[in-house]
């Protein structure tokens, strides 16, 4: 038998300055600008400071157990145990300042967390020193890695990388993968430069290379800032056309006095609100489109009240904009109750459910400008539509669209049920124009970016990014995927499921949820108005902001592509996250926005991306692992079927099972297996199966549970 690691117990599972730490997380949330999470939407972020804490105190010993560890049989007297407390009392300070928010970054206090764990894995070693694996298991130079499987919007492994583990990320979603790229191998790959755009002059030492004033990921960030507007104004030279101004005229004034200070000029246009339509089921109006509004508010604002008014006549309608105070009726917009669902607008008949998703299905829904959002000096400025506006955004003509099917998830993606069939159903053809230009233009910004890294005297070895290079060719691939990410950014608001909020004043980003839900009115931003829904404050201001977050230490870097093999032959790490036995389904969600990553990055990431808009859950997983999905239900650890995919349970394995047998012997496999064993057979039958799996008998154990033996 493998003799038995000494291992104290860990701080975490002893006590922990819980009040601290929740209260850390708590304030996490009502950070935005700079926080990782805006890199790009992920579900089920978890905070930072709870992933720091949790990380430090499974690492760092608990005093009390480390010191009977080291004196087996010995008696503590009131003395010892009082040093126990003042032990604790020391981490848990650490602790206290590790979780705040501005320590983030902050090397004094991160180094004094690094050297506590540093201590402890020492300790460890020492305990161990007589085990016969020692310097394969136990050296004392060599810090264990960590390895998340599913690492998701990677907070553990970034958290992991800043405390100086060696981290290995992996997911089986690639679009958790390419954000964990972006987090934790990207920075420490290009740490310390400085930023290889051609201005200013006066940042420049004139070389590329170290910089006083480029320190961590700064001159990384400040590229994609650049290269990003840079995308913007090309942008606008191609279909700046379609998002004109709008002039306030005399006929405007006169019909509100209150746009007198505006009489002439030409305002900026923050953005297009739009009703879906059906035609009228009253067959003496059913030449008409009426609108499906579930609002007419604009502003709810104290003092800046608008709503819109619609004007009905004998062959239609129109809206125009009110300022004031709106009738009750307002609030509602078309609305008529769940069950009928919306009234129309010309007969006051009710429209329901069934008879939109029908129209939908066969004739397709219609749209109707409702009102404009223009940028005042005083703040939000509430317009009458134009036939001019609305006329001019049915001329965009995208070359290109994703018409990857939408799976139907009931109570999830009810577009659906709409006619909303596939993912190009959901935006408009301006705002598929504007994403297919943003993302052509990270194309040509990676050639622009080589040539200006070449010109900064970076060298050139045609290395790609994911060959490991760090020249100018993975430079520019590098800041690329950044900027593809704030492309996913703007779908998130370029989409027909964004929204307008009355209270705010803003577009409201439509991925709110984890599902995709019918909108009946939506909000059209303009990617070039200096307000919500734009492309530099909504998109690009948040990413360079997040890159400044993350650690560019060279020592904390590992490839995800190397964590399937390395944390496989290595006893030597810390797995975390609970494995997943429920059925996990990707089926289409990711690719809402992420049809923009694909096209815009395919030639960074062409293998990872290409998986992106497959529509079975079961080729999402193996692709993004480069497996097929054969050899993962071969290996004896997953089940895949009918879109979803779950880790097996002890009482699927079979019982004719054979380990002598199998080419594979997977880990997790022999431990279920000796589970199976133990609860149909007994200790006995378990301890026959044990013997025929020596060489993975040790791996099995540490992960069922952490020996305690040393008591």
């Amino acid at each position: 038998m493998t003799p038995s690691v000494i291992s104290p117990k860990k701080l975490i599972e002893v006590a922990l300055p819980l009040d601290a730490i929740n209260a850390a997380a708590a304030r996490e949330k009502s950070i935005r600008h700079g926080h990782p999470s805006t890199l790009h939407l992920w579900w089920a972020r978890r905070p930072l400071a709870a992933a720091r804490a949790v990380i430090f105190s499974q690492l760092v010993h608990d005093p009390e157990d480390l010191w009977r560890c080291e004196n087996p049989g010995v008696e503590p007297n009131k003395q010892i145990k009082g040093h126990w407390t003042k032990a604790r009392a020391r981490l848990f300070s650490i602790i206290e300042d590790l979780v705040k928010w501005e320590n983030t970054t902050n090397e004094r206090v991160l180094e004094k967390a690094r050297e506590e764990i540093r201590r402890s894995w020492r300790e460890t070693c020492e305990l161990n020193k007589d085990h016969p694996q020692a310097a394969e298991l136990f050296n004392p130079d060599k810090m264990p890695g960590l390895h998340d499987p599913f690492a998701g919007g990677g907070a553990i492994p970034l958290e992991a990388q800043r405390l100086g583990l060696e981290a290995f990320a992996s997911d089986l979603n690639p679009v958790a993968v390419l954000i964990n790229k972006a987090m934790i191998e990207i920075p420490p790959k290009f740490a310390n430069r400085s930023p290889v755009r051609p201005e200013p002059q006066a940042h420049r030492s004139g070389k590329l290379g170290l910089e006083e004033t480029w320190k961590g990921a700064t001159g990384l960030a400040e590229d994609v800032r650049y290269y990003g507007q840079w995308m913007r104004d090309e942008a606008f030279k191609r279909i700046g056309h379609l998002y004109p101004p709008i002039e306030v005229t005399k006929a405007m004034v006169k019909e509100r006095p209150d746009l007198k200070p505006y009489e002439g000029e030409k305002l900026t246009v923050i953005a297009w609100l739009w009703a879906r339509t059906v035609h009228s089921p009253n067959p003496a109006f059913s030449y008409v489109e009426v609108p499906l509004a579930s609002t007419f508010i604009l502003s709810s604002k104290e003092g800046k009240n608008a709503y819109v008014q619609p004007v009905v006549g004998d062959s239609g309608y129109a809206f125009t904009v009110k300022v004031g105070t709106p009738p009750s009726a307002a609030k509602g917009g078309t609305t008529a109750g769940k069950r009928k669902a919306f009234r129309c607008l010309m007969s006051d008949a009710p429209i329901h459910y069934e008879y939109i998703r029908d129209q939908g299905k066969t004739a397709g829904l219609g749209q109707k400008l409702m009102a404009i959002v223009a940028e005042g000096t005083r703040g939000r400025i509430y317009l009458s539509p134009t036939e001019e506006h609305e006329s001019l955004a049915g001329t965009a003509t995208p070359e290109w669209k994703p018409d990857v099917k939408i799976s139907h998830w009931p109570g999830r993606t009810n577009v659906v049920e709409y006619g909303l069939t596939a993912f190009s159903d959901l935006f408009t053809p301006r705002q598929l124009l504007a994403l297919t230009t943003f993302s052509d233009l990270v194309d040509e910004a990676r050639e622009r970016i080589r040539r200006d890294a070449v010109a900064a005297k970076l060298f050139d070895d045609d290395t790609p990014l994911d060959a490991g290079g760090t020249g100018a060719r993975a430079y520019a691939e590098a800041v690329s995927v950044y900027l593809g990410l704030v492309v996913g950014r703007a779908a998130d608001y370029w989409t027909g499921n964004a929204t307008w909020e009355p209270g705010g004043g803003f577009v409201a980003h439509a991925f709110t949820k984890q599902a995709i839900p019918m909108t009946w009115d939506f909000a059209e931003s303009s990617p070039f108005s200096d307000a919500s829904g734009n492309w530099e404050g909504t998109a690009l201001d948040w990413v360079p902001r997040a890159i400044n977050i993350f650690t560019t230490s060279a020592a904390g870097y590992s490839s995800q592509r190397d964590a399937q093999s390395q944390t496989v032959t290595s006893s030597n790490f810390v797995s975390t996250d609970p494995p997943y036995y429920d059925n996990i389904s990707y089926a289409d969600l990711s690719d809402y926005f992420y049809v923009w990553l694909r096209r815009s990055l395919r030639e960074v990431f062409p293998n990872l991306l290409a998986t992106i808009a497959v529509p079975k859950a079961e080729e999402l997983v193996a692709r993004a692992k480069g497996t097929s999905v054969d050899g993962v239900k071969n290996s004896g650890v997953l089940h895949s079927a009918g879109g979803n995919v779950r880790l097996l349970k002890w009482a699927e394995y079979s019982s004719d099972w054979d380990p002598k047998s199998v080419d594979r012997l997977p880990i997790w496999e022999v431990l279920h297996q000796l589970i199976r064993v133990f609860n149909t057979d007994g200790e006995s039958g378990a301890a026959a199966v044990f013997a025929t799996v020596q060489s993975k008998a040790e791996a099995a154990r540490q992960l069922a549970y952490r020996d305690d033996s040393c008591k």
